[in-house]
């Protein structure tokens, strides 16, 4: 998943996933597998021509449930006899190529692509490539899962949500699609009598929800408009555990609950955790819509081929966003990363009008370890905000260590023994218990020592791999009467940073390695024992915890997360560099609270509560899916790639105190290795949600301008056509010539001349044109200054010359500063750089 919470970051979790995932596949190799399979035939959204038309609304009876309505003639119902046509299409060519086989169709798309998913051998898969009417067979793969403050930290009560009226119509009309891993509808924070007011279903949008005994008849209402579940790919594996993972969009895991909060929750529900109030909660656009597509599960993650059953589903509903918490646990093959199914069906998504928001993965710090490819995707980067929950406990010699634990602290400055677990276990325990250590059972201990002291426990990797828990520590410590508990970092663990974690009683973590042999030292010097035997008689260290529940502001926010993927965008397995820059930006990921499904079990720790805070890349997604929808609902006519851009050119570049956002740069001690962010690490910036509402200009991509681009790349047209079944002709656009609002170089060899174009969608402007160039590279803009009228578009022309041979990649920016407040901000990057030598040998 692409969260982290607790000690359990990506690297360790995605490499468990990995391994499960790799063996699922492999085991299918040696017999049968899914396979995607396209057909060479439009698909219904291609139908009449275009790919958006109205469709119906709903009807809502009184207890509220979501009933599809039966509604007159219109081209959304002849679209659907077209889809049962193309269904049994595909279910005629089966039967026609594998006459008297064994097969199992899973899915028939339809939408946004032509093709069907199929469990068939090898063989078979050779059969159906060979024949005219198939485009292309594609083997499935696995995929992975990748707030209370953070609409004040991006200034949502004063700046976008007052221009639209305030947080009551904040994103209303607007529907965000999530693919996760479900949702709990009996959340406050996805209810929608929240207000008196009206809150009509869009009528642009005509999905349904599932019924199940999980995801009982009235599980939807006005806010929740939409549910569906897609596990068919895993479940021809033998791998879907019905009881764990839920045959129901219902939640089993709280990742998908808590995605869908952070973008468009109910503003002002009670953060209540473990008994301690944390502020009140609320979505980026909370009075959006919601339509939840589950195809990721917590026992295995999810498959290709179900996660574009979801996207083709979603479009087809009529969502206005699609957020993707996922990434893929490889880099596709072929000739280029985009050419993949989830990637190609999403490029249709954005020509059906659908903003597309992808996490970037929590594979960073380290260069090309971005999760998310594609141009029309916007990917998102995890940074931090402002709010942080410190801890600290306070030695007996005075010494103060820092640590980490939603808890309260001990009595006043009243100091109390320190005993560790180990120093107090009952002479029935064996002492060859490696584990006994950790606290989990109030059985090995005797409480004659622990009562009214501090239980000092250790933290092993065990924890990391959910083996033992805090809750049950803590529930030890209160079967011995413990004061509280203090964690030190077992010395096998590499030092990490861990989530501030609920605790019921006084206690901490101290994540530092070095920290904790602070702590073990003075503890065991402060030992006292008997010459003879070498018993303990005393034990001489004390402390108290000073609590960790009152929240602090740092003006060092934002800042890039170690584990956010970074660029540069990998144009295919070989880790060539394209021209596109990745991620687009950067929004609060780090510690973030949001909602948490009642039987989520992907947190022992939060597990029965409504809340839980987690961090990642998953979280740093949804706020823009949100943000995007205020976007969305200021400017209706937007395109996908307008409203990319206008969150693009005005995000932030600096910092609270007004200086560079920093990036850390290493997995251990992040804090310590850390230095100005680049934008292979934060993109255009950090998300500035209020400028975004007025960008002035705007940078603008059609359909056509991506398949040119796909066209353009060596050897693509084959697979173009395979994909889209259009023609290529000859292109030579690359990732350089697409109006983004960025100019990424991969190569420039000796000089380039790029151009952007900019359409104006405020009042007529005069704007001033200012650069820094790349370092080894001189740069030249054309016109650098001008004035452009309301609706009025215009060309810049950028002229790049190489100063240097350097293969290290160097950066610059481009400002527009317009004389009403407009201020545009384009990055620029530039690789290699080639400087030939012209004069004669």
């Amino acid at each position: 998943m692409e969260n982290i919470h607790g000690l359990r970051l990506a690297i360790v979790f995605c490499f468990l996933v990995f391994l499960g995932c790799t063996w699922c596949q492999e085991s299918e190799n040696a017999g049968t597998a899914v396979y995607i399979v396209t057909v060479r035939q439009s698909p219904a959204s291609h139908y009449y021509g275009e790919l958006r038309v109205k469709r119906h609304g709903f009807k809502h009876d009184n207890s509220g449930a979501a009933q599809k309505l039966d509604t007159p003639r219109n081209a959304s119902r002849r679209g659907g006899q077209y889809q049962s046509r193309i269904a049994q299409y595909h279910d005629s060519l089966l039967r026609k190529v594998l006459r008297g086989e064994k097969y199992l169709k899973l899915y028939s798309y339809h939408y946004l692509i032509n093709g069907f998913a199929v469990l068939v051998t090898p063989e078979q898969a050779e059969k159906l490539s060979m024949r005219t009417e198939i485009a292309n067979v594609v083997l499935d793969f696995s995929v992975r899962t990748a707030t209370t403050h953070t609409p004040q930290f991006l200034g949502l009560p004063q700046g976008a949500w007052a221009q639209e009226g305030g947080y009551g119509s904040a994103g209303e009309g607007i529907v965000i699609g999530f693919i996760d891993t479900g949702i709990d509808p009996t959340h406050p924070s996805f209810s929608d009598d929240m207000s008196g007011s009206p809150y009509p279903v869009p009528e642009h949008f005509s999905g349904i929800c599932e019924v199940t005994r999980d995801f009982p008849s009235g599980s939807c209402n006005r806010k929740l408009i939409g549910a569906r579940h897609f596990a068919a790919s895993a479940i021809t594996r033998g791998i879907f555990n019905a009881s764990q993972d839920y045959a129901s969009p219902f939640d089993g895991d709280g990742h998908g609950t808590h995605t869908a909060s952070i973008a468009a929750g109910n503003h002002g529900i009670p953060v209540v955790v473990s008994g301690h109030q944390f502020g009140n909660a609320s979505g980026m656009a909370p009075r959006s819509h919601i339509a939840v597509y589950k195809a990721l599960y917590k026992s295995f993650g999810g498959f290709a081929a179900d996660v574009v059953a979801a996207i083709d589903q979603a479009a087809q509903d009529g969502v206005d966003i699609i957020s993707l918490s996922i990434t893929p646990n490889r880099r596709p093959p072929g000739i280029a990363t985009f050419f993949n199914p989830i990637d190609m069906a999403l490029l249709s998504a954005v020509k059906a009008g659908i903003f597309v928001v992808q996490a970037a993965g929590n594979t960073g710090p380290s260069p090309k370890s971005m999760s998310s490819f594609s141009p029309w995707i916007f990917t998102v980067g995890a940074a931090t905000h402002d709010r942080v929950y410190n801890n600290s406990i306070v030695l007996g010699n005075n010494v103060t260590i820092p640590g980490v634990g939603l808890a309260s602290g001990t009595d006043g400055d009243m100091m109390y023994t320190l005993v560790s677990a180990l120093h107090a276990l009952n002479d029935s325990t064996a002492t060859n218990d490696m584990y006994v250590s950790e606290c989990q059972d109030a059985s090995n201990f005797n409480q004659n020592l622990v009562q009214g002291n501090l239980l000092l426990c250790s933290y092993s990797i065990r924890f990391v791999l959910g083996i033992s828990s805090i809750k049950a520590t803590l529930q030890t410590a209160k079967n011995l009467s413990a004061a509280g508990v203090v964690f030190y970092m077992d010395p096998f663990v590499i030092g990490f940073q861990l989530n501030p974690i609920p605790m019921s009683l006084p206690g901490i973590i101290i994540p530092s390695p070095n920290d904790s042999k602070v702590l073990l030292q003075y503890y065991n010097s402060s030992l006292e024992r008997d010459k003879d035997t070498k018993n303990i008689t005393k034990f001489g260290a004390v402390a108290c915890i000073s609590g960790g529940l009152k929240a602090i502001y740092s003006y060092s926010a934002p800042k890039i997360m170690y584990y956010s993927a970074r660029g540069p965008d990998p144009e295919d397995t070989s880790l060539d560099d394209a021209d596109i820059l990745k991620p687009n930006l950067v929004a609060p990921g780090n510690f973030i609270w949001a909602a948490w499904s009642s039987l989520g079990t992907d947190l022992v720790e939060f597990q029965g509560e409504n809340f839980a805070m987690l961090s990642g890349t998953s979280m740093a997604a949804p706020h823009v899916a949100g943000l995007a929808a205020l976007v969305k609902q200021r400017y209706p006519s937007f395109s996908p790639s307008a409203i990319g851009s206008a969150l693009s050119t005005t995000s932030s570049l600096l910092d609270k105190n007004g200086g560079p956002i920093m990036a850390q740069r290493a997995y251990n001690n992040p804090d310590l290795n850390q230095s100005p962010a680049t934008p292979f690490d934060m993109g255009s910036g950090f998300v500035n949600a209020t400028a975004a509402m007025d960008p002035g200009l705007i940078f603008d991509l059609s359909y056509d301008d991506y398949m040119s681009f796909l066209c353009g790349i060596n050897g693509s047209a084959p697979v173009v056509w395979n994909y889209t079944e259009q023609s290529c002709g000859i292109s030579n656009v690359s990732g350089v010539d697409l109006n983004l609002p960025s100019i990424t170089i991969a190569t420039l060899n000796q000089s380039r001349v790029v151009q952007r174009t900019v359409t104006n969608v405020a009042g007529n402007e005069t704007y001033i044109v200012g650069w820094s160039a790349p370092y080894g590279v001189s740069i030249k803009v054309t016109p650098n200054r001008f004035c452009i009228a309301t609706g009025e578009k215009l060309v810049l022309s950028v002229f790049f010359n190489a100063t240097i041979n350097s293969t290290v990649a160097s950066y610059g920016r481009i400002g527009l500063f317009g004389k009403q407040g407009h201020n545009v901000n384009i990055p620029l990057s530039v690789i290699a750089k080639i400087l030939y030598n012209t004069t004669n040998s």
